[in-house]
């Protein structure tokens, strides 16, 4: 097995450990002492077959200064006329259910086999931090990951950069709610009430539950394959989250410009952007919105994402 990163001598930065568990991402939110950060974009504590590696990545996701955002005070809905259900604002609700109308009419591959594995390929760019030096924001570079689809077969992490060279990712558990394979995700509700019950349900740490519902809607859409039915019901649930708002233009970590919605959480704001026509996701981003302890400056990209590709195939390994 590759050598596992140093573990650092203290936590982490503000942020959420990410948990690779039973082959899936799942994450560990921690509360971090001075912790003016979410959890919401921070990989760190990796679990690889037995062992548990756990590197000091945060991610975040950020918008430069001098960007159009639309909310009367950051991380508050929208100012707008006629009457505002609770959640987010208007706009970021019409928003949502623009990309709620795309992801219903989303093509998913025909046939789906429970033998099979879910492969998605991005570009990431987390916040490291080792001992007592200031965080820095890693170089952007490629992360592979195959899924099982019914989760009872052993995944696969192909990230390089992070020590980690084809490393297998253990079965996950049956029966808990939070498992993200396929054939789970076919089971979750389709109607949005239902769908935010169940985010309020699973949704955990954080330092409030709409920002623990935020992060599991970003998790969901950045690291596993969403059936479109569900996917509707999640965007559509994602707009009664509170403090919920739109971000005009930014870019994702492999340059590409989208509208995002956003939240600000303990000096971070949080994007999760779509293509601006076809409403589909492309990645996420964190930004510093005020000088943070561990390192950061106001205005400062704390961590990025970019979703490359996202199918199904036959192995473990394969490649589309």
């Amino acid at each position: 097995m590759n050598q596992l990163p140093e573990l650092p001598d203290r936590d982490l930065p503000p942020g959420r450990h990410r948990l690779l568990k039973e082959h899936l991402m799942t994450e560990i939110r921690q509360e971090p002492s001075e912790a003016p950060v979410r959890r919401r974009f921070v990989r760190t504590a990796l679990v690889v077959g037995a062992v548990a590696a756990v590197t000091a990545v945060a991610v975040t996701f950020t918008v430069p200064s001098g960007q159009a955002e639309r909310a009367a005070t950051p991380g508050k809905p929208a100012a707008t006329k006629g009457a505002v259900k609770p959640g987010a604002g208007n706009e970021a609700a019409q928003l949502l259910e623009g990309i709620a109308l795309a992801a219903e009419h989303a093509e998913v591959p025909a046939g789906i086999r429970d033998d099979q594995f879910v492969y998605i390929k991005s570009k990431v760019a987390w916040t490291t931090q080792t001992n007592d030096e200031p965080a820095k924001l890693q170089p952007i570079h490629e992360r592979e990951v195959w899924k099982s689809v019914d989760g009872s077969r052993k995944g696969l992490l192909n990230e390089p950069y992070q020590g980690f060279d084809n490393e297998p990712l253990d079965a996950e558990t049956p029966g808990i709610p939070s498992n993200t394979n396929y054939r789970h995700l076919q089971t979750l509700p389709t109607d949005p009430d239902k769908m935010y019950k169940w985010l309020n349900s699973v949704s955990e740490g954080s330092n409030s539950k709409d920002e623990a519902n935020f992060v599991l809607v970003g998790d969901l859409a950045r690291e596993s394959l969403m059936p479109p039915a569900q996917a509707a019901a999640l965007y559509r649930a994602a707009a009664r989250i509170s403090g919920v708002f739109v971000i005009d233009d930014t870019v994702d970590a492999a340059g590409r410009h989208g509208v995002a919605v956003a939240r600000v959480d303990r000096g971070q704001r949080f994007e999760l952007i779509f293509d601006k026509e076809t409403k589909e996701f492309l990645g996420e981003r964190a930004v510093a919105i005020e000088d943070l302890p561990w390192g950061f400056k106001k205005g400062d990209v704390v961590a990025r994402t970019a979703i490359l590709d996202r199918t199904v195939v036959d192995k473990a390994g394969q490649r589309p």
